[in-house]
């Protein structure tokens, strides 16, 4: 299962990223735009990322771990690191959030 510091090496990885803490969470920011929530500590370990929205309705309906992020809304998922998704999967949702997360002006 993947764990909260193969994601962050992963993330920190993708380029242009800045991380802050909020309490609990640690939020990754590309710009000024959140793509990727992790919650310290928990376990299974949960993270939201953003996604399109047919992407995340096939999500929700096939895995009962994905649900409608509750920080990001209707933009983004909830992803309880259960083991339903592999962790490629998972590395690949928080890509996409990556890529579709583009700063304002560019």
């Amino acid at each position: 299962m993947v764990s909260e510091d193969d994601i962050v090496k992963y993330v920190l990885g993708l380029g242009d990223v800045t991380e802050r803490s909020d309490g609990e969470l640690r939020l990754f920011e590309r710009g000024e735009k959140i793509f990727l929530i992790v919650e310290k500590k928990t376990s299974p370990l949960r993270i939201e990322t953003r996604c399109d929205r047919k992407l995340s309705k096939v999500l929700q309906e096939r895995y009962e771990s994905v649900m409608e992020s509750r920080s990001l809304g209707r933009n983004g998922i909830e992803i309880i690191c259960s083991g339903q998704l592999t962790d490629e999967e998972i590395l690949d949702l928080i890509r996409h959030s990556f890529e579709i997360s583009v700063p304002d002006g560019e």
